[in-house]
């Protein structure tokens, strides 16, 4: 369904946002570029300088040892460590079954004209792994657990030198092969373009704050990336039959991310939008994080009726958000007529928070509309999909004389050339003297 089909006159805000989307500012562009520059023209040196300006520590080994990461891992409590493992494992076994999806390819799709592909690992790969508002556990296992499963050969993690010494354990019990504490834009820069402790990458995936987003739009071209992350997203659509306690819970789970977290609700129920409102309110009193899930949902809440279940799928389309969970009684039913999302909930049962921490899919996803042309973040972005071809000499004349027609016709004689000599094998000496189209209007390949 296009992402403007929806009948506006069929959807009514109940609460609006107030904030706009905030788009990139100047200063924060040119400050991004002046570090990736000087991390590109300086290397360690300018790590060790950011490291001191923006976090306050003086770093001259950037590379966490052997020794540091099995201390990490030992000062685990059990129980952690025992989630963390969970976590790992259930991001694996789906990784694994999406691996076992992407099969190599080989096929005649003429007498003697061979095609295939293969989906090839990445040589080296750079995780950046945020330190943030909370410790995210879950995001190095996010990261780095496809990569294993994808088979990299070189895995590197980069995360802020003030991050928890839990996050360095998870990278490397995630499976980072090298990691190193250096964050922000610095990281990225280094990652891209490679210093004397750190490795040049092919392409560089986890999110960041906003420093993180903009150098990785710059260095992109120079490396691949995964995408560019804005802040989280949760959008619920639902009916009658939906809890708003629920609803709210989910909202205000994801609100508590970050102040710039955009929470929505889009319902066939003016009831049940009316109700989320009030019960929004009674849980952010007693909730610790209330100071920043109050700001995001004061700030960037939707709550809006939908006139009928069709609106209520445009709409969902429309907003493509991050999360999408469904509260309907036939949320199941509604996959597939539903096309914009990250990653889909459906049911009351699958919230986000399963997701973002141990269920298996990957909470790194779309933002800002990108999942109206992509997914998220699995073990196929690690991968590159090369074809091939092999023909024989049957398959020439299946092929060649379009080849030359199409070439001559463009004026492209080192084209028709290429084509002709395998055709004609035993005109080459002329094709190759200048006597092409006389040697094509001979043998008239049309």
């Amino acid at each position: 369904m296009p992402t403007s089909s929806f009948d506006e006159t069929k959807v009514h805000y109940i609460k609006r946002a107030e904030a706009e989307q905030e788009s990139i500012g100047v200063a924060l562009t040119d400050t991004v570029g002046e570090i990736i520059a000087d991390v590109r023209k300086r290397g360690d040196r300018a790590l060790v300088d950011y490291a001191q300006r923006f976090d306050n520590v003086e770093i001259t080994s950037f590379e966490v040892s052997d020794e540091e990461k099995r201390a990490a891992v030992d000062s685990l409590d059990e129980q952690t460590r025992r989630d963390t493992q969970f976590a790992i494992e259930q991001v694996r076994r789906f990784a694994s079954a999406q691996l076992e999806t992407l099969q190599p390819l080989d096929i005649e799709t003429l007498p003697g004209i061979h095609l295939g592909h293969r989906h090839i690992p990445l040589e080296t790969v750079g995780c950046y792994v945020p330190g943030g508002r909370y410790p995210l556990l879950s995001a190095p296992i996010m990261s780095l657990v496809p990569a294993t499963v994808a088979g990299c050969r070189n895995i590197v993690a980069c995360l802020p030198p003030g991050a928890h010494e839990s996050m360095i354990a998870i990278s490397h019990l995630a499976g980072a092969h090298r990691i190193f504490r250096i964050g922000g834009a610095q990281a990225i820069a280094a990652m891209a373009f490679g210093t004397e402790s750190v490795p040049t990458v092919d392409k560089i995936m986890g999110p960041g704050n906003a420093f993180v987003n903009e150098a990785k739009r710059q260095v992109f071209g120079t490396v691949g990336i995964d995408a560019l992350a804005g802040p989280s997203e949760i959008f619920i659509i639902a009916d009658d039959s939906a809890d708003p306690r629920m609803l709210a819970a989910d909202m205000l789970a994801q609100a508590e991310h970050d102040p710039r977290t955009r929470p929505g609700l889009a319902t066939t129920s003016e009831r049940i939008a009316r109700e989320t409102l009030v019960e929004v309110e009674r849980q952010l009193k007693s909730l610790s994080t209330r100071e920043t899930a109050g700001e995001a949902w004061r700030a960037r809440g939707d709550v809006v009726v939908c006139d009928d279940e069709d609106t209520l799928i445009a709409f969902a389309d429309f907003m493509a958000t991050e999360h999408l969970q469904v509260h309907t009684r036939n949320a199941r039913e509604l996959l597939p007529r539903l096309s914009n999302y990250g990653s889909i909930f459906l049911g009351e049962n699958a919230s986000v928070v399963f997701s973002d921490k141990c269920c298996g899919t990957n909470h790194t996803l779309p933002t800002m509309t990108a999942a109206r042309y992509t997914g998220g973040l699995w073990v196929g972005t690690y991968l590159k999909t090369c074809t091939h071809q092999w023909i024989e000499t049957n398959g020439i004349t299946a092929v060649a004389p379009s080849a030359i027609r199409q070439s001559l016709t463009e004026r492209m004689e080192g084209h028709a050339r290429a084509a002709a000599l395998r055709l004609y094998p035993d005109r080459i000496d002329d094709i190759l003297s200048g006597r092409i189209e006389e040697v094509v209007g001979e043998r008239d390949p049309k």
